[in-house]
């Protein structure tokens, strides 16, 4: 038992840290971006277009990343673009959470025809590819910085609502449920103070793993032009602004990609790595009851 759960731990420990550490250091650079003494994002140095990394020739140490086609810097502008991709990662799993826990609650533990009508929403929601309901959504709202948080909101509530959904219909049944009932508990009372705290393990998972979900959906729409206006730097754009001249220079391709891939690999480092701590806990709580 003691040396399943420390091989257990120490599957979830490293992906834990490692994520949180990739992520620490992205919320880092969002936040400190202002300060780190780099060239303005949008400031055009029209007589060092297309420059190479400063380790390659011809390149330039003030400019480490090298350029793009504008002259603009490209270090600068992953920079800077790493405070949308954070702001996302962080507000559109949140949102999500919080409209799809609301819903999955309240079709879980009241079933019937709440069930119903809900599940048959998230049915029909569910049936559009949800990069084109995404670009329909933004289509309709207009680009923007939180008009793109609020699509990838209404796209991904129904992967919260399915799971919170499944858990509360098998916590519902259990005797402390069924305690707080007879004690004259309301049902708002019980999902709130006892359904939600159990649930919240599951939480924590899906969250981690939408905010890689929601960093590719942003790269997604900004790339076809459909997120952020175009002074505000993304890697999505940064993607399709190298396109124009990626055989002539590539190096200006590869730090945004590299960029998305860290990111969404250190996010599903965390939710695998609050998998493996839920399921062991789980497991120990069921073997303590027995």
């Amino acid at each position: 038992m003691m040396q399943k759960t420390l091989r257990t731990l120490s599957h979830a420990g490293w992906r834990l840290v490692l994520g949180g550490a990739v992520w620490l250091l992205l919320m880092v650079l969002a936040l400190t971006a202002p300060w780190l003494g780099l060239h303005e994002p949008n400031a055009q140095h029209l007589q060092y277009t297309l420059l190479p990394p400063a380790w390659m020739a011809g390149g330039r140490a003030d400019f480490p990343l090298g350029t793009d086609i504008l002259g603009q810097c490209i270090l600068s502008r992953l920079v800077y673009g790493a405070r949308v991709a954070a702001a996302v990662a962080i507000l559109a799993p949140l949102g999500a959470a919080l409209l799809g826990t609301t819903l999955g609650l309240l079709a879980g533990y009241l079933r019937g025809w709440t069930e119903k009508i809900i599940m048959t929403l998230v049915e029909v929601w569910m049936a559009f590819p949800s990069v084109v309901l995404a670009m329909l959504l933004m289509v309709a709202l207009m680009p923007g910085f939180s008009n793109v948080i609020l699509a990838i909101i209404l796209v991904d509530w129904t992967r919260f609502c399915r799971v919170v959904r499944s858990e509360a219909i098998v916590w519902r049944s259990r005797d402390f449920i069924k305690a707080a009932r007879l004690s004259g508990a309301s049902h708002l009372s019980v999902m709130l103070h006892d359904l939600l705290p159990v649930i919240r393990p599951t939480l924590a998972v899906l969250i981690s793993l939408e905010m890689a979900t929601a960093i590719m959906a942003e790269s997604i729409l900004s790339f076809v032009g459909m997120s952020v206006g175009p002074d505000t730097p993304s890697w999505g754009a940064m993607i399709a602004r190298s396109l124009d001249s990626v055989f002539s220079a590539p190096w200006q391709l590869v730090p945004p990609m590299a960029a998305i891939v860290v990111s969404i690999f250190a996010a599903m480092l965390l939710g695998t790595g609050l998998r493996f701590s839920r399921n062991e806990q789980t497991a120990t709580g069921n073997e303590v009851l027995v």
